[in-house]
């Protein structure tokens, strides 16, 4: 398949559109806000329940943590410091008597207890129950001192408290919403006037940042270059940045990413239950091919959640090759061939980038005997479509990834929706033993061995096939400075921004 030709019509429609733009009355914005171009709007500013990726990274930035994590993905102190009292009582202190919720009141333990509390509640159905229900009590000592009681030991624990701390008062209202933000953190909610704009400003300096969602790739390029966004991070095709690359007033960084993207199966449906389907299909997409002509350089095919570098994650392993002989060899076996092909449905977002890598991943498996009938959903409908169980085949990426304890969540057979993000439904007894013994282990080397296990024991069962790490761009204005790409994609960038003035 000749990828070079999908290029094409980008190159076509963008040269259009820009005749378009020329020819238009719009106006270059001239204020001081600097505004934000994204891909996906989000969708909940409550992160007890905020679970997709641009609401947890905007989260990020409205609220404050416990715990976060430092670059060699180990937990350090962010709120809070922490001691163990024992292998199950963790004592929390926070760090400074003096951090502030945006309406002025003093952030307490009392509102990290009411923080977690709610999320533990099941009444509450908040998706981050399940890496949190190991918690076997929580209980303030002081204003500045909290405890937390386990089910059982687990040496990951200060890395999952990683939720945004919402005001106790709040969580008590009969008026919250999940459009409503009041947090802690640098940056406060201005307005959500509607589900493609949202303005948040810094505390310190009143500079506001407004997100605005653009779908189309193209559209968000065309409005970089007038100046109607100032700038653009990761979901663009590849001969859009090179585009941006050769303009005079566009900046372009590169960062290699550890987001984990990957094809979905559910295992509940009996033809994707079969191994030999699953396998079919991994031997049948040509990974290197898609990156190569679409996405960027910097963008590494994957084994697994985790990248290589991380602690836990896997060393050595050989990824699933390009074989469509193999692919083609494997339907065979059970009955479907070009003449008599299998049928299945792949479910993705209405993006036109990510509907552009669907498309290509579905003539490559047309070409072994998979006939793929894509269905793109605008982002709300699709994801909850996938959290709901209600796909065949999907492709998504796992974002912000750091803890391990992210295999627990996705692939022990207790961590099926609403619990955990299984959303495929996988079941092996052999890897819930191994996540099980993880927990009861604390020696680290031993643990490091246990994952790696875990993780080659999931490589040959293949309940998702790995695709790739994608790298991470920036294109912005050269009036735009002090933004930083970080590895996971997260727009903490946003603390140091400025915007240079025109004389």
């Amino acid at each position: 398949m000749n990828l070079i030709a999908w290029a094409r019509p980008v190159w076509q429609v963008l040269a259009g559109l820009c005749l378009v733009l020329s020819l238009s009355g719009c106006e270059k914005a001239v204020d001081s806000t600097i505004r934000f171009g994204l891909a996906s709007a989000p969708i909940s500013l409550d992160p007890r329940y905020a679970t997709d990726a641009t609401s947890s990274r905007i989260n990020r930035l409205l609220f404050q943590r416990l715990v976060d994590f430092d670059n060699a993905f180990v937990p350090t102190p962010s709120l809070a410091d922490w001691e163990i009292i024992n292998s199950t009582h963790y004592r929390f202190r926070l760090r400074d008597n003096k951090q502030s919720f945006v309406n002025g009141k003093a952030l307490t333990t009392r509102d990290v207890e009411a923080t977690y509390a709610y999320i533990l509640d099941p009444a509450n159905a908040s998706p981050h129950r399940g890496s949190l229900n190991l918690i076997q009590e929580i209980r303030v000592i002081d204003d500045q001192q909290i405890d937390f009681y386990l089910k059982r030991p687990d040496p990951l624990f200060p890395g999952y408290l990683v939720i945004g701390i919402v005001p106790a008062s709040y969580i008590q209202s009969e008026t919250n919403s999940r459009k409503t933000a009041i947090g802690s953190g640098a940056f406060e909610l201005v307005n959500w006037p509607s589900s493609d704009r949202l303005m948040i400003q810094r505390r310190s300096d009143k500079q506001r940042i407004e997100f605005i969602h653009v779908q189309d790739a193209t559209v968000r390029v065309l409005k970089l270059l007038r100046g109607e966004i100032d700038l653009l991070q990761n979901d663009l095709p590849k001969e859009l940045v090179h585009y941006l690359e050769n303009e005079d007033e566009i900046i372009v960084k590169h960062l290699a990413g550890t987001n984990f993207t990957y094809m979905g199966f559910n295992l509940k449906d009996p033809l994707l239950a079969k191994k030999q389907i699953r396998t079919a299909i991994a031997h049948a997409i040509d990974k290197q091919a898609i990156i190569e002509y679409l996405l960027g350089g910097e963008t590494k095919i994957a084994n697994t959640l985790l990248t290589p570098d991380h602690w836990a994650g896997l060393k050595t392993a050989t990824p699933y090759s390009f074989d469509p002989e193999l692919s083609r060899e494997l339907l065979q076996s059970i009955g479907y061939s070009l003449a008599k092909p299998l049928e299945l449905e792949y479910k993705t977002s209405s993006d036109p980038f990510r509907i552009r890598i669907a498309t290509i991943i579905q003539q490559q498996l047309a070409e072994v005997g998979i006939k793929v009938k894509i269905r793109s959903f605008d982002w709300a409908t699709f994801y909850g479509d996938i959290k709901n169980g209600r796909f065949q085949l999907y492709s998504l990426s796992w974002v912000g990834i750091k803890n391990p304890d992210i295999f627990r969540y996705v692939l022990h057979s207790d961590s099926t929706p609403p619990k955990g993000a299984n959303r495929g439904y996988y079941h092996n007894e052999e890897v819930d033993r191994v996540l099980d013994e993880i927990e009861l282990t604390q020696e680290q080397s031993k643990r490091i061995e246990l994952y790696q296990k875990l993780q080659q024991i999931v490589l040959q069962d293949l309940p998702f096939v790995p695709l790739w790490y994608e790298e991470h761009f920036l294109a912005a204005n050269k009036s735009i400075q002090g933004y930083h790409l970080v590895r996971d994609g997260n727009y903490d960038g946003l603390l140091t921004i400025n915007k240079q003035q025109d004389q």
